[in-house]
């Protein structure tokens, strides 16, 4: 079912940009928030807690990109459902993903939470890697969305949801290890990692691997997904969320970390995905390793972390009207081929938007 209508749902710098690429890429895209917002797309403005009132706003559309808080896509995915609507969003949060998978059982179109950068992207190149080998070992994902000239023992910059960092930082993180689907506490498994001589540490946190332990269960001895920052920031972390108890309040705590440390347009995107295993009677191991930096788009400068968040998801929205992923009910992101995704219109940022750090 070939379509044109998208609904984006919150134009926050990633909504706002989704929006814009969808309608480069000859979408007829209408821009949904809960202010009025200036836009080269038509827009309006709703309550986007009103689930009713929602469903009004919404007739006429054939496909939505929710690109607001977690929270609300519960919300925002059983409206899309019962108007037989395409759902994307750009969720890291299990219980809603929980949510839409039970959704997809009876969906008229296509429900694809997760479409963002991790889980999302890391985890399409993740799957390719993989397939690469006649028996993998292990899959490891690695993510950092960091300033690019960091200030300060954290050494870190707010340019991502508050809300879905310190979720992030707090929540249980699923795991495969020595063949044995887990949760484990995130903040943990702290190991050294150099891109391009830069030195990072990862760690564990969660929502970054979507559904691939499940996917790879029985089939695969380690996998994990981390975040990287620059060395110390998670002992920082620990001490701010454990220590000090501010894990009991975690609204105050994004507040108080996004005021210390508001967002900057110099960021960078650190990617590291790596896979081992056997491949004609041997163990080797492929990497894809990649620093993402701020690019020109549609005459304006668009940080890294808010590129590479809106063209994942907008190239996967490409590959369903072009009929080359499923028409209807769950997608996860490790079925979708990475060359066809790399090769879409906005995919190919992908291709166009990384550098040496010395180029």
């Amino acid at each position: 079912m070939s379509f044109t209508k998208v609904a984006v749902l919150g134009l926050g710098k990633v909504g706002h940009l989704a929006a814009e690429l969808l309608q480069a890429s000859g979408f007829e895209v209408t821009g949904i928030d809960a202010r009025a917002v200036k836009a080269p797309f038509a827009t309006k403005v709703a309550d986007l807690t009103d689930t009713k009132g929602l469903a009004e706003v919404l007739k006429g559309q054939e496909a939505i990109l929710s690109c607001l808080p977690y929270h609300l896509n519960i919300g925002v995915s059983t409206v899309a459902h019962g108007l037989g609507l395409h759902y994307f969003d750009l969720t890291e949060d299990v219980p809603t993903t929980k949510h839409i998978r039970e959704l997809a059982k009876t969906s008229k179109g296509l429900m694809a939470p997760q479409c963002g950068l991790a889980p999302g992207f890391v985890g399409i190149v993740g799957a390719h890697l993989a397939e690469q080998f006649d028996k993998v070992r292990s899959i490891r994902l690695r993510v950092g969305a960091l300033p690019q000239n960091p200030t300060g023992l954290l050494g870190y910059a707010f340019n991502w949801s508050p809300e879905g960092v310190v979720n992030e930082y707090l929540n249980d993180c699923d795991v495969i290890e020595e063949g044995v689907q887990k949760t484990v506490s995130a903040m943990e498994w702290l190991e050294t990692i150099y891109i391009d001589g830069m030195q990072l540490e990862a760690f564990t946190t969660s929502g970054g691997l979507g559904t691939m332990t499940e996917t790879y269960a029985d089939r695969i001895e380690n996998l994990d997904y981390k975040t990287m920052r620059y060395p110390g920031h998670v002992k920082l972390m620990n001490f701010f969320f454990h220590e000090l108890l501010m894990r009991e309040n975690r609204a105050e705590a994004g507040r108080i970390l996004t005021n210390a440390k508001p967002p900057v347009d110099e960021d960078v995107v650190y990617v590291h995905v790596a896979a081992e295993g056997m491949t004609g009677g041997q163990m080797r191991r492929k990497e894809f390793v990649r620093a993402y930096y701020p690019i020109e788009i549609g005459g304006k400068s668009r940080t890294a972390i808010a590129w590479t968040t809106s063209a994942s998801v907008v190239a996967v929205i490409e590959m369903v009207k072009a009929g080359k992923l499923p028409q209807k009910g769950f997608l996860k992101q490790e079925e979708i081929p990475l060359e066809p995704y790399l090769a879409t219109r906005t995919g190919n940022y992908y291709n166009i938007g990384h550098r040496s750090r010395h180029a």
